[in-house]
């Protein structure tokens, strides 16, 4: 590179006290304004961690290895950084600032590190688990508007772990997906299936975020449920799922997924679902409402909410494509 052809803003003699305007000033020439705000916050919070801990050498290069390891361990059926940021709190975080949820609509939730794109597209009642050891459950839905009305054509992602509290991609002998599958909602916004009973299960932690857990004296389970995963043009990406109520892992999940309006009871099909849906009067079964939120009502609300979170802060920003960067007219 022809150094006279060098753009970047001369630096200063750097100090403790300069560093981060020095660094900011070094990222400033970046063309897009939500790329140059997220860095400079980036800079800065990472700097005042560092000033407000001060962190040591051996502990910064400790974070380094950590990282490094987390890395390493990763895959295509093991996302270690997913399951780091759901331990940590930031998954979750993250989806209620992106995705806000209107009152009365469904909650979203963590995506975790076991969703895949291999699940079979099955029709309404299809089977989703060959599990022999599962209890058998009916699981049947609807899927509405905000205003009441039902959604068709919805696709509808969903996947749970086998009775052993292990999901398929964590076998090694496996011979494909199961307690997987992808639906459609039906012209009335329902769509019904056979699965198992969730159980409680540990999230894998023989990796380095196991080993981190076990330094927090935290524990490494969840509580049992269900995933589910909607995607239809004009309404906002949910990712959710279903806990069961009363687990005893509902008030302690390692990666703070569980939110009340997302509990639910296991009851009993009775007389009415057992002849609808042909199965036993006391067939494991489980319901739910889910409601959906337009892509515009979810764009208006997070615009609303970050404007009213960044005036508490001090910061006057302004929204670009719906996101904010900084106002500086």
């Amino acid at each position: 590179m022809d150094p006279s052809q060098v753009k970047i803003p001369p630096m200063k003699d750097l100090t403790v006290d300069n560093i981060t305007e020095n660094a900011i000033r070094m990222n400033s020439l970046c063309e897009d304004e939500r790329t140059r705000y997220v860095l400079e916050r980036l800079v800065t919070h990472l700097h005042d961690f560092a000033k407000e801990t001060r962190l040591s050498s051996n502990e910064w290069m400790t974070g380094l290895r950590f990282l490094t390891e987390v890395g390493k361990i990763c895959s295509d059926v093991r996302q270690e950084f997913i399951l780091l940021s759901d331990v940590l709190g930031l998954s979750i975080l993250v989806d209620s600032i992106d995705h806000p949820k209107p009152s009365g609509s469904t909650e979203g939730t963590v995506l975790g590190p076991f969703h895949t794109h291999e699940a079979e597209e099955m029709g309404q009642g299809d089977l989703m688990s060959h599990d022999k050891n599962g209890e058998p459950l009916l699981v049947v839905c609807t899927l509405k508007d905000t205003n009441g009305n039902p959604i068709e054509g919805v696709k509808i992602d969903i996947w749970e772990t086998d009775s052993s509290g292990h999901y398929d991609v964590q076998h090694p002998d496996r011979q494909g997906p199961d307690g997987r599958c992808i639906m459609r909602s039906d012209k009335d916004g329902i769509f019904w299936f056979n699965a198992i009973t969730p159980v409680p299960y540990p999230i894998p932690h023989d990796g380095p975020v196991g080993k981190l857990l076990k330094m927090l004296h935290r524990h490494p389970y969840r509580p049992a449920h269900m995933h589910f995963m909607f995607e239809k043009p004009g309404f906002d990406h949910l990712i959710t799922a279903l806990y069961l109520r009363n687990d005893p892992y509902e008030t302690s999940d390692a990666v703070f997924g569980v939110k009340d309006s997302l509990t639910v009871d296991i009851g009993k099909a009775g007389p009415e679902y057992a002849k609808k849906y042909n199965v036993s009067e006391d067939h494991a079964l489980l319901t739910y409402d889910f409601v959906l939120v337009s892509d515009a009502e979810t764009r208006a609300l997070r615009e609303k909410n970050s404007k009213i979170a960044l005036d508490k802060l001090g910061r006057k920003v302004k929204m670009v494509n719906g996101l904010p960067v900084p106002d500086l007219d």
